[in-house]
């Protein structure tokens, strides 16, 4: 592995190039339009792996978008490792937020960037952090260092639920048998604080539809006299927290993980700037549930958040109408033994029975998943850290993650193997949001860091049998 620095000097431009020609692709895979494109980007990503030194490469076929699937199987009696991640992205809206086109990456400076960052949807979620480990696989194979087998499934609908990822999983568990499995769509601290995440939020999403009248109304003819499902519904909204930001849905906190005194202590270690933290979002205060701090609220409490809301007219200019129907999207992330079915059947009862008589409810469950924690005393985690500590001279931080991946639990319990979430993004990479980006120093420290995975968990794993 000790030349694996000459080998990112000599290919760096390459590598950055090759990330680029990605991130032109817009696999937006919430959006029909983009059907193209997303099979166009399986595509890409299948050559990506057969010129890294897979063996066999597969674009499995599924209800949705296909699965692409890859190998180097090098000894049967060496340990597997299995390696996720998904190729599709984000819807870019909004479109006028961005500083640079979405689909036409560009490289800037920053002050947290001094080596320039990415700018690009899906830069660091997570066409970045895939194709890590793509260039990875390839510095092994190109160098005759491969210690282990790999296995790669990458997948099209992540940013959708992952629908046809379960199914495909439950039908080929023998093709995606494995010991491990690596996941790098996850981040860092910081560039100088390594830190692995050791746990993940589960999650709970609907789509709330209410009804007044049959048709759009004249506000001034039924104003008043009528319900207007906006002004019902943003009622509604508001009575789902009490007055200590506590979610008010009944049995939501029933099988609620409560971490002890001593894990919240270890846990309020990690270093943490409240007013870099307000600065970088540009706001007066934080805001949350009373008795937690912002990293607890953020990672090891259930939360409530509604994520888009509309109804009635919204064009340019006016139009007084009282809406026939006014919507939401509400999404609950979910902490360990909270099951996202029955956080969704919970959500359902209540939200239909405060809704006052006038109007009708539907709530429209979409997707969800369970939360993750992985033990930190397993060797897939050991050999995480010693990776980590061997390229960033430090000992990685433990932490968990707000966000959820439903696939990850899902993993366990149908392939029996334990995930290990080794990223390299940053939380200000704004995933999700206008302008993503990745670090280029992030992008080429995960490819020199991945190797010594592969090396310390081969070796973790002999011994132990």
């Amino acid at each position: 592995m000790q030349n694996i620095k000459a080998y990112l000097d000599q290919h760096k431009e390459r590598f950055i190039n090759e990330l680029i020609e990605l991130l032109k692709m817009p696999s937006v895979s919430a959006d029909s339009a983009y059907s193209h494109d997303v099979l166009a980007t399986a595509e890409a990503f299948a050559t990506s792996l057969k010129n890294a030194g897979c063996d066999v490469v597969e674009i499995c076929e599924t209800d949705g978008y296909p699965i692409v699937y890859g190998e180097k199987i090098i000894d049967e009696k060496l340990p597997t490792v299995l390696v996720y991640g998904h190729y599709d992205v984000q819807p870019p809206d909004p479109l006028n937020l961005w500083d640079s086109p979405p689909f036409e990456p560009v490289i800037k400076k920053t002050d947290l960037h001094p080596d320039g960052a990415i700018y690009a949807r899906g830069a660091s979620d997570d066409k970045g952090q895939v194709y890590m480990h793509v260039k990875a696989l390839e510095f092994m194979v190109t160098n005759n260092t491969l210690p282990c087998n790999i296995k790669f499934m990458i997948e099209g609908e992540e940013e959708v639920g992952s629908v046809s990822l379960s199914a495909f999983v439950k039908e080929h568990h023998e093709k995606l048998s494995n010991d491990i499995i690596l996941i790098s769509d996850t981040g860092l601290i910081a560039n100088d604080i390594p830190s692995i995440t050791t746990g993940l939020r589960g999650l709970s999403y609907v789509e709330v539809e209410v009804t007044g009248a049959n048709r759009d109304l004249h506000s001034g003819l039924y104003g008043g006299a009528v319900a207007n499902p906006i002004n019902i519904l943003a009622k509604m909204i508001a009575t789902l927290h009490d007055e200590n930001n506590h979610i008010t849905i009944p049995g939501f906190y029933d099988k609620v993980d409560e971490l002890t005194k001593e894990e919240r202590a270890a846990m309020a270690k990690a270093p943490f700037d409240l007013d870099a933290y307000k600065k970088a979002l540009d706001i007066q205060d934080i805001y949350g549930e009373k008795s937690y701090s912002t990293n607890e609220r953020n990672s090891i409490r259930p939360t409530l958040d509604v994520n888009g809301l509309w109804g009635g007219y919204t064009g340019e200019g006016a139009k007084t109408v009282i809406p026939s129907k006014a919507y939401a999207k509400i999404s609950m992330r979910l902490v360990p033994h909270q099951d996202w079915q029955e956080i969704t059947r919970l959500f359902t009862q209540h939200f239909e029975n405060i809704a006052p008589p006038g109007v009708r409810i539907k709530v429209n469950p979409h997707h969800g998943g369970e939360s993750y924690v992985t033990p930190i005393d397993s060797i897939g985690y050991k050999a995480a850290s010693k990776a980590f500590e061997t390229t960033f001279g430090k000992v990685p931080v433990p932490k968990r993650n707000g966000g959820s991946i439903p696939i990850v639990p899902l993993f366990e319990e149908e392939l029996g193997s334990k995930s290990i979430l080794m990223g390299f993004g940053l939380d200000s990479n704004a995933i999700h949001s206008p302008n993503e980006h990745f670090g280029v120093w992030n992008y080429l420290k995960g490819i020199e860091t991945i190797p010594y995975f592969y090396k310390y968990y081969t070796e973790l794993f002999s011994q132990r049998t």
